[in-house]
């Protein structure tokens, strides 16, 4: 089997490789820091093909974005902060062995992420380093993107996964959650609303990075400026509320994401508000009228989306998230539906604040 030396050396040709070592803590995808005696380190990665199994198709998405990014912002940033895909030794965006599928990006240097968000600044630049990137792609040439994950945020597929695993019920599960179901069934329809707003046409289509948690940001170790957006697997095209939804989702949210204790799980509307100003501050000025109204309501959709997909795996025996014990995926699914209504109960303020926001930009 190709030693991980010898795979590093399609991507840096000369010299010799020092090193490649474990780096990140990504789920999905295995990556590796590699040094070498000539070249800059690179990062490289095997690219998990069951979650991504149209890596061609990936790879072009990612390569269109960071080239148009990189041209968008030629003089405006040193080239090594632009995250860049290296070529294999063949010329081609990823390289194929019998362990899989490889790519490499630059390292960039000085570089550091973070796993939580820790203050109202660092949701701010959450919020702008999202807002700037989809402004820079809101003008990409050519086709729509590939979509790498048919109807990832898809809520009429959602719901039909969920009435599908609740019908079938295969491990009995349902009669133990009947408060679950009706906070499903009672929600349904209007979580429905921005995908009917985008099938008349009145919010249009763009291009969303739709993994939008703070360790996707790169940010400078010493002035702790956004240096780039990381993590470009899943950019497609989509609705800007997907990643601002599940942006307040993450960085507003009191508690962890399966945060069994429920008192602790509510919306920090300081959060929301600093990531708001950050987001709107970058791209405020791109987006419709209409785009802006639903921005605050797809805090609670995109809540409810996932904790959708929770209770559904939950119902159909867990078989797509991985969990730590028996009723895991029901915790998240208590604790995404309890920030839903905390977000609920706010929508109010969060709407005033948009508007605050939106009357000074």
């Amino acid at each position: 089997m190709e030693k991980l030396t010898t795979i590093a050396k399609r991507f840096m040709p000369q010299g010799d490789i020092v090193s490649v070592t474990p780096y990140g803590n990504g789920h999905i995808n295995d990556t590796y820091l590699v040094e070498n005696t000539v070249e800059k380190p690179i990062i490289l990665q095997q690219i998990n093909t069951h979650v991504f199994p149209n890596v061609k198709m990936m790879q072009d998405n990612i390569y269109r974005v960071t080239t148009h990014i990189a041209n968008y912002l030629e003089n405006a940033v040193s080239s090594e902060h632009l995250l860049r895909i290296i070529s294999s030794s063949n010329g081609q965006l990823y390289y194929e062995n019998e362990r899989g599928s490889w790519r490499a990006y630059n390292f960039i240097p000085n570089s550091i992420g973070y796993e939580t968000v820790k203050s109202p600044h660092m949701a701010y630049s959450g919020g702008k380093a999202f807002g700037q990137f989809q402004k820079m792609l809101s003008n990409l040439p050519g086709d729509p993107l590939y979509e790498v994950i048919d109807n990832f945020h898809n809520m009429k597929f959602r719901l039909d996964k969920f009435n599908k695993a609740l019908s079938l019920d295969v491990k009995e599960r349902a009669s133990s959650v009947p408060e679950l179901i009706d906070f499903v069934q009672r929600r349904a329809e209007k979580m429905c609303i921005l995908l009917e707003l985008g099938e008349k046409g009145e919010i249009p289509v763009r291009i969303t990075h739709n993994d939008t948690k703070l360790n996707n940001i790169l940010f400078d170790k010493d002035t702790h400026e956004v240096l780039s957006v990381i993590d470009l697997d899943t950019v497609m095209n989509g609705y800007v509320h997907y990643d601002f939804g599940d942006s307040i989702r993450t960085y507003a949210n009191a508690a962890v994401e399966d945060e069994p204790d429920l008192s602790k799980v509510y919306m920090k509307i300081s959060m929301f508000e600093a990531y708001a100003r950050g987001y709107l501050g970058a791209i405020g000025k791109v987006l419709t009228e209409t785009e802006i109204a639903y921005l605050a309501p797809s805090a609670a959709i995109m809540t409810f989306i996932i904790g959708l997909r929770f209770i559904t795996d939950y119902l159909d025996g867990d078989v797509y998230f991985k969990t730590a014990h028996e009723h895991h995926n029901l915790q998240r699914a208590k604790a995404q539906f309890k920030l839903v209504e905390s977000i609920e109960k706010q929508m109010s303020d969060m709407q005033r604040i948009i508007s605050d926001i939106c009357r000074y930009l």
